[in-house]
């Protein structure tokens, strides 16, 4: 019998507002600081980034706001849901995210946290710029002529 290959990513939790509410400038991947009950409750699929950033704090990124649940079995050794979370990347990586979050209006936001090949929690980072109500009109604008567009190729 062949064996069943796995899917390349599992995604333990997805932000799907933030490209509805930034702009998505640049996007990279950086690895988590992860518990033993947070890593088990990300893979029974339980975990929100829905509002959360990543903010500098003493020189070093951090998740700040993602909540992951308690796990039920882990007992004393629980975590705290919404602890600070350290962002792991490489130094060359950080100071130039460290130089655009001094910028006005560049937020660090999170659009999904996810477990590689390799059985490692990764989250997927994106530099974004906040859009205003009148950015969101004309990008919903703009994808629906798309939409249509299409449909009318097809036909």
């Amino acid at each position: 019998m062949a064996k069943k290959d796995k899917p390349s990513i599992n995604y333990a939790a997805q932000n799907r507002k933030a490209r509805h509410d930034y702009a998505i400038e640049e996007k990279f991947e950086a690895g988590i600081i992860l518990t033993g009950s947070e890593v088990k409750s990300l893979r029974a699929g339980k975990g929100n980034i829905q509002d959360s950033y990543a903010a500098e704090v003493s020189g070093e990124l951090f998740l700040l706001n993602s909540y992951i649940p308690a796990y039920d079995k882990a007992g004393n050794f629980n975590h705290e849901p919404k602890r600070q979370r350290k962002l792991l990347l490489h130094k060359r990586q950080m100071n130039k995210l460290l130089g655009r979050l001094k910028t006005k209006g560049i937020t660090l936001v999170p659009l999904s946290l996810y477990f590689n090949k390799r059985g490692i929690a990764k989250v997927e980072m994106a530099i974004g710029k906040g859009k205003t109500k009148y950015d969101k009109r004309q990008s919903e604008k703009k994808r629906d002529w798309e939409r249509e567009k299409a449909q009318a190729m097809r036909e």
